[in-house]
């Protein structure tokens, strides 16, 4: 158990103990500043983190009421769905987005189309071997961005190991977990578009 820091000391970022009265007013200050922002912080995330479960609570609720209005019984992963207010100014939607990677086939995948490529080198689209390898590029955190390697697939090229390489892409596709959002959207004056309410400190 860490021991109590004696009255009169502060731990810096260190962990040694300084006296106050050594700390300059303004690294004070700055100190307070900082604890009431966390403190704020907190707060809103621990209010943020109840209202999300309430809302999905309250969705789940009335997906269940809705439902026997008709005399079925849902159960079983929710998917998508969207509520409207009744003069259209508001709608919520609640949105499940799979967690998708690659296993070991990506590779597979990755040599045939390499070897395609060194053949048509000549005479490929300059576009097309840099949107290939573009796919295969790691982003910051070192991880693939799904969403470019699968777009691969929507080309219709003629070659046995350009479509065994489509293959091995879908076949290397796992769905690990799903996460469920919630978009909160008003209505912009008149038009037919919606403004996402920011939930977000970044966003607001």
């Amino acid at each position: 158990m860490k021991p109590a820091i004696p009255e009169g000391y502060r731990e810096d970022s260190r962990g040694n103990l300084v006296k106050e009265s050594s700390i300059k007013a303004i690294d004070l200050a700055r100190d307070e500043l900082t604890m009431e922002i966390v403190q704020k912080a907190k707060n809103v995330s621990t209010l943020l983190r109840n209202m999300k479960a309430q809302i999905y609570g309250d969705i789940e609720a009335f997906v269940e009421m809705s439902a026997e209005q008709y005399g079925v019984n849902l159960g079983g992963k929710k998917g998508n769905l969207t509520l409207l207010s009744f003069d259209g100014r508001y709608k919520v939607i609640r949105a499940n987005a799979d967690n998708i990677v690659f296993d070991e086939r990506l590779y597979a995948a990755k040599e045939l189309i390499d070897q395609c490529l060194r053949d048509w080198s000549k005479d490929a689209h300059p576009g097309l071997m840099m949107m290939v390898n573009d796919a295969f590029r790691a982003d910051r955190n070192g991880e693939l961005r799904t969403a470019r390697v699968l777009a691969l697939r929507r080309h219709n090229i003629d070659d046995p190991r350009w479509n065994r390489a489509m293959d091995a892409i879908s076949d290397a596709l796992q769905v690990v977990g799903s996460k469920s959002y919630i978009r909160v959207y008003e209505r912009v004056g008149d038009s037919d578009q919606y403004r996402l309410i920011p939930l977000d400190i970044a966003g607001a």
